[in-house]
């Protein structure tokens, strides 16, 4: 059940809100550029987003509902669990007797409706159209839920005698081990812990810090690679929320002056996480940070991760290729492992053995050859790596060289006939070679079996409604001093997103509605790349140890794109704004 475009724009044009012009126009730049009208009617700003929605409702016969300021009753919300509310953008918001109103912004989710029937029963579902907008302040009060779980949880602790808080400074007073796997074991501290994990799942967190103070414990999820603080406890907690933690990951309880690495696994069935866990000795405590991985989570492509054009040619012809090295470089937390896996999955076919040394398994994929590192027994990058070899393998994937044995194995494993694909930790994509080199590679081996350096960082999406602008003379002379404007502008034109005639004054960038750089107006991530191709040139560059500037130059001569030209095409595009690029490639 969809709005036809013609009569959408027909009835648009009878209401006056557009002329025969604009009507032409949109129809014409839908036809050219296969977009959805309604997008370019907000886009071209004929239309806002709640004007259109309420058009399509009347079109359609459905009811249009404002969510934004609407207080909705906590047992009617939660009819719906947060999990499927989230993934289907569907909230209840009002329930008579057997009827259940419930809001969407896509009246074409049929199968989310007959679920809910199905799952639900002796109820009948009443769709009603609304905007992003009024979906996300509904979701919001989901949170709501998340500081009512915990008030209870914690008046519940504090009735049985254990609201009094005690600073603890010396180590000496937490007591012996026995004490410490009591307190993991009381019914309030397994309630915080299952609470705290259930609620980062739902809100797509990637890593959890529990982090005690003087007089309190503060709870933090990181969300797109920004931390938010969520929750803060009672200090009377903290021992019972390590110990819980320490006994869920088979570590040491009566160990507090020494970090220590552990996981564990958390399983429902509505998903299925390992859960790394790191606990390192503060002032006040220990600290805890704990990584989620979906296990279930599948590899994603290439092209949903920011790779398209030449670029993603070029990465094509390299995993073509039947020997030779392929790195990706960036940070910890820039996607490098999600792209290795993407590649992996264009690879992953009967003829093609994969084997792979991993720390950790953060995705399972089907018929590849999974190897956990396990350094207490001896199972290193470098001790997996040689054995690899001897198992028969077109490629194999490393998850991380970090020292120069591995490094020393892979550009062997290369330079025998094997595919090798890795990652490095460097800030840029020709800075990769330097390393290489500084771990004793031999500068003749790199140069013959490097074939493809990627460098990337994740950027975070627009969510909400945004607004063209142009760049003012303060703000160019400013962004002068992170790249060459002028380059940018001709890559504008090559992608043809400006005419060929166009000026710098002319690219439109974008920025949230609202003109704030809210948290809430960004939801996923897209990569910001830069792909460096190992010509012949640069081969001569490698064998002299010439420096990362002079490589970059020399990839930039052929025409590669940096990160930050990727950055500013992507910005351009309206996928994001120049501020969260910036933010991503000079922090």
């Amino acid at each position: 059940m969809k709005v036809d475009p013609k009569k959408l724009l027909k009835f648009i044009l009878e209401a006056g809100l557009i002329d025969e012009h604009q009507f032409a126009k949109v129809l014409e730049t839908s036809k050219a550029s296969k977009k959805d009208v309604g997008e370019i009617l907000i886009s071209e700003k004929l239309l806002t987003q709640r004007e259109l929605i309420k058009i399509e409702a009347y079109l359609l016969g459905i009811p249009f509902i404002n969510l934004e300021n609407e207080i909705i009753p906590l047992d009617t919300l939660n009819i719906i669990p947060q999990s499927i509310a989230r993934a289907h953008n569907i909230i209840a918001f009002k329930k008579r007797e057997n009827d259940l109103e419930v809001a969407m912004v896509d009246p074409e989710d049929l199968r989310i409706i007959k679920f809910i029937e199905k799952t639900i029963p002796d109820i009948k579902i009443l769709p009603r159209l609304t905007t992003p907008e009024g979906i996300k302040s509904a979701l919001s009060q989901y949170q709501k839920t998340l500081e009512t779980e915990f008030k209870d949880i914690i008046q519940d602790k504090e009735e049985e005698g254990g609201g009094e808080i005690k600073h603890i400074k010396e180590w000496d007073i937490l007591g012996g081990k026995e004490e410490v796997k009591k307190a993991s074991e009381e019914v309030p501290i397994i309630k915080i812990v299952d609470t705290l994990l259930k609620h980062a799942i739902l809100q797509g967190t990637s890593d959890v810090h529990i982090e005690p103070l003087e007089k309190e414990v503060v709870v933090r999820y990181r969300i797109d690679g920004i931390l938010h603080d969520v929750m803060t406890l009672p200090i009377s907690t903290i021992l019972g929320v390590v110990a819980r933690i320490k006994v869920l990951s088979n570590l040491k309880l009566d160990e507090h002056r020494l970090p220590q690495d552990g996981r564990f696994k958390i399983e429902t069935e509505d998903f299925k996480y390992s859960v790394r866990v790191s606990i390192l000795p503060v002032f006040n405590g220990e600290k805890i940070v704990m990584r989620l991985l979906a296990e279930n989570t599948k590899a994603t492509n290439l092209e949903k991760l920011g790779f398209s054009g030449l670029v993603l040619e070029k990465i094509k012809d390299s995993l073509n290729k039947s020997s030779g090295m392929i790195l990706i470089t960036g940070p910890t937390g820039s996607g490098k492992t999600t792209t290795l896996y993407a590649m992996m999955d264009i690879l992953n076919t009967p003829e093609i053995n994969i084997s792979t040394v991993e720390d950790p398994i953060e995705y399972r994929m089907p018929r590849v050859n999974q190897t956990q590192v396990n350094a207490q027994i001896g199972l290193t990058f470098a001790a997996g790596l040689r054995v690899l070899v001897r198992q028969d393998p077109d490629v194999i994937m490393v998850g991380e060289i970090r020292d120069d044995e591995t490094a020393g194995l892979a550009i062997n494993a290369a330079l025998t006939g094997h595919l090798v694909l890795s990652t490095l930790h460097t800030t840029e994509a020709a800075g990769a070679i330097p390393r290489l080199i500084d771990m004793k590679a031999e500068p003749f081996l790199v140069s013959s079996t490097l074939d493809l350096i990627i460098a990337q960082r994740l950027a975070r999406k627009f969510s909400g409604a945004t607004e063209k602008y142009t760049l003012t003379d303060d703000q160019l002379k400013n962004l002068q001093k992170h790249c060459d404007m002028e380059r940018i502008l001709q890559i504008l034109k090559d992608e043809e997103i400006l005419k060929p005639k166009a000026t710098i004054k002319d690219i439109e960038f974008y920025r949230p509605k609202s003109g704030k750089d809210s948290n809430e107006e960004y939801k996923g991530r897209l990569g910001i790349v830069e792909v460096l191709k190992i010509s012949e040139p640069i081969r001569d560059l490698i064998i002299k140890k010439s420096s990362t500037k002079e490589i970059a130059n020399q990839a930039i001569q052929e025409g590669m794109r940096t990160m930050i030209e990727d950055g500013f095409v992507k910005a351009a595009q309206g996928l994001t704004s120049i501020e969260e690029i910036l933010r991503v490639i000079t922090e």
